[in-house]
């Protein structure tokens, strides 16, 4: 079953989710708006292998009359980059989408890794591709994570290569666990 705002709320208070920095405007009726973080990652390689540490970049963001930091994504291009909030979940199941506004404008924030573990500390990665070319900018709200419960005895919690993360992480497959 999907958590509601209001289950949300009370698993915040008690502290079986941890979403910082959180904002009770970013809550929806059944999930929580997460924005975009401040750093943008492009693959330098032409060949991915996964069994290898693949070399990637930072992308230098642009700044708009205003202030606001922005980067250009080019079209069918792969950019790693993380959510603004740092989040655990401690006995619900996470998982993240993304925006149906964003959507409409061809914009995937994740290619296949919406799901997240029991037990999970740290901040999303995203794997954002645009069907054309897009401005984002930094802390824009870019998806949406909601919460869902178990069915059974929760006897392991997530403890992977990617707990503890500052930010954004480029893919680890070449590590063993």
């Amino acid at each position: 079953m999907m958590l509601t705002s209001d289950e949300i709320l009370k698993n915040l208070k008690e502290g079986n989710i941890v979403i910082y920095p959180f904002n009770l405007e970013n809550l929806n009726p059944n999930s929580y708006d997460i924005r975009l973080g401040n750093t943008m990652l492009e693959y330098s390689d032409t060949l991915l292998d996964p069994f290898k540490q693949n070399n990637y970049e930072k992308l230098l963001a642009y700044k708009d009359d205003s202030g606001r930091r922005y980067w250009i994504l080019e079209a069918n291009k792969l950019y790693l980059s993380h959510t603004l909030e740092y989040t655990e979940t401690l006995n619900l199941i996470p998982c993240l989408s993304g925006k149906s506004s964003l959507a409409r404008l061809g914009l995937q924030i994740h290619m296949t890794a919406g799901f997240g573990n029991i037990g999970f500390k740290g901040y999303w990665t995203l794997e954002i591709k645009a069907c054309q070319e897009i401005k984002l900018y930094a802390g824009m709200r870019i998806g949406q994570i909601y919460y869902t419960d178990p069915s059974g005895k929760i006897d392991k919690l997530y403890n992977g290569k990617y707990q503890g993360n500052n930010g954004v992480e480029a893919s680890k497959t070449w590590i063993k666990e």
